[in-house]
């Protein structure tokens, strides 16, 4: 009874909101209650397809554009066929932009769990006409594929990179950023760290357009999110599909039309954390999880570092020993002309004595420098070369430790050891609980602070609120005279004026 009672209440509120939208001309409200009448068939499946078909055949394009993310949503996780088949039907055959974009969008949704669907019905999208389904095929990819490094996915991006629009580029930029998510710099060649720059130079560059630029700006923070302990990420761990990830992200994509709902990507994102509690919820300093991978598969991106500008040296210009003797040449060529002239013969036999001596001095000093470099290479023969320590192929995590999406495949628990987990079988990743083998041991224990034990200023006290110039209001003496009675208000400009 309680539920059928929920639901005509509901079926109430719908109807409400739906003449409501067709009663009002504000663009806002109605995106607004199309986006609700989307949220409210989160999960519902077969139960959503009525309200959704009405949605559908209406002819506001917006209410149009709710059904596409209610119709994602309703089948959010299903891989439904026949959400797939309405939403690529939609994607090419609506006279809205908007509302395709929506369409091509809602493919993530319905088929998050087997995400490497999603590039290959995307990839002729990727190559339509209409700016909108391009946008909307960068950031399907990049929903779907978020944090795996796909280097396929990438490569179906990376032209979106120079679109002639400039909206393109800025899903081309998210789409990227999200697969790039909390991959170190040696995942895909080596590529990411190129694509880092390319980020860096298109925000310092003054000649971009401002979607573009935004687009540079948000893949950045996505690339760093959380300290690049987050990643997108629509269901738990366990397989199941999670509803503030879903409802979030939807919101975050409505930042197209109102920027503030940015903010919403919080609520997609999942920390990747792995921490082993024993029975008092606290965890033990000395439980280690194996990771079988080199360090560098996994590790951190390494700071950015200023780049120092180094000042330019004046070069001294040197004059060669070929030149000094094609002068010392010519002055002698000089002086036997003035000899057979009689004229300056002393002035010339000076000159010629005065090259050669500068001759003499540049051989001695080339022959000076020949024998110094000589000297100067035998200590860099014997010099030993540094041998290049091989990387090892796997390595060991402390408790609490970051295990990406990618990297619990090839993690596993060590059974040797003091603590274990109570389900050795699971993959190592979330919270996982564990068993001591040796409980009358003394233990090495670090307890996790929540936020609420930090100290909070005192709550407000109660009062009742009244607007700055009503009669009540405490702070005001409008309207009332000294003995606290109720006067007539002047106009101002009549006070005016008499003044």
């Amino acid at each position: 009874n309680s539920t059928s009672a929920s639901n005509e209440e509901l079926g109430e509120i719908v109807a409400e909101l739906r003449n409501y939208s067709r009663e009002t001309h504000h663009e806002k409200i109605i995106r607004g209650i199309a986006i609700c009448l989307a949220l409210v068939n989160y999960g519902q499946e077969e139960n959503a397809d009525a309200m959704i078909e009405e949605m559908r055949g209406d002819r506001d394009p917006i209410i149009r554009y709710g059904a596409m993310y209610g119709l994602a949503l309703a089948y959010c996780g299903t891989g439904s066929n026949k959400a797939i088949r309405i939403l690529l039907h939609t994607a090419v055959s609506d006279v809205s932009d908007d509302v395709r974009m929506a369409s091509v969008i809602g493919l993530a949704l319905v088929l998050h769990k087997t995400p490497e669907r999603v590039p290959e019905l995307v990839r002729l999208l990727l190559e339509s006409f209409n700016p909108h389904v391009r946008y909307a095929s960068c950031m399907a990819v990049g929903i779907a594929m978020a944090g795996t490094g796909d280097s396929e996915s990438i490569s179906l991006l990376e032209p979106m990179l120079t679109d002639m629009a400039d909206h393109v580029r800025q899903g081309a930029l998210l789409g990227t950023a999200m697969i790039y998510m909390q991959q170190s710099d040696t995942c895909n060649h080596r590529k990411i760290k190129t694509f880092r720059e390319k980020l860096a130079n298109l925000i310092s560059d003054k000649h971009q357009t401002t979607l573009t630029k935004m687009g540079a700006i948000l893949s950045t923070g996505l690339l760093d999110y959380g300290g690049r302990n987050c990643a997108l990420s629509l269901g738990s761990s366990n397989g199941f599909t999670k509803m503030t990830s879903a409802a979030g992200l939807v919101l975050w994509l409505q930042h197209w039309h109102w920027y503030p709902l940015m903010h919403m990507l919080s609520l997609a994102v999942t920390p990747t954390v792995t921490i082993g509690l024993n029975k008092d919820f606290k965890y033990p300093k000395k439980f280690e999880i194996v990771c079988n991978a080199k360090p560098s598969a996994y590790a951190y991106p390494r700071k950015l570092e200023e780049k120092k500008e180094e000042k330019k040296k004046r070069v001294e210009t040197i004059e060669l020993s070929a030149t000094a003797k094609n002068k010392a040449r010519l002055a002698r060529k000089r002086a036997k002309e003035d000899a057979d002239s009689g004229e300056g013969v002393e002035d010339a036999a000076m000159d010629v004595d005065k090259k050669e001596e500068d001759e003499k001095k540049v051989d001695k000093a080339e022959g000076m420098d020949v024998d110094g470099a000589g000297k100067e290479a035998k200590p860099d023969e014997t010099k030993p070369k540094k041998k290049r320590e091989p990387e090892p192929t796997s390595f060991r995590l402390s408790n609490p430790a970051r295990i990406t999406t990618a990297q619990a495949s090839v993690c596993t628990f060590d059974l040797d050891q003091r603590y274990r987990p109570v389900r050795p079988e699971e993959t190592p990743c979330g919270v996982v609980m564990l068993t001591d083998s040796t409980p009358g041991e003394d233990e090495e224990l670090g307890a996790v602070k929540t936020p609420a034990q930090e100290d909070e200023a005192d709550p407000p006290a109660s009062f009742e609120w009244t607007p700055p110039g009503h009669p009540d209001h405490p702070d005001t003496t409008v309207g009332k005279n000294e003995s606290g009675e109720i006067t007539e208000e002047k106009d101002a400009t009549e006070e005016s004026k008499t003044e």
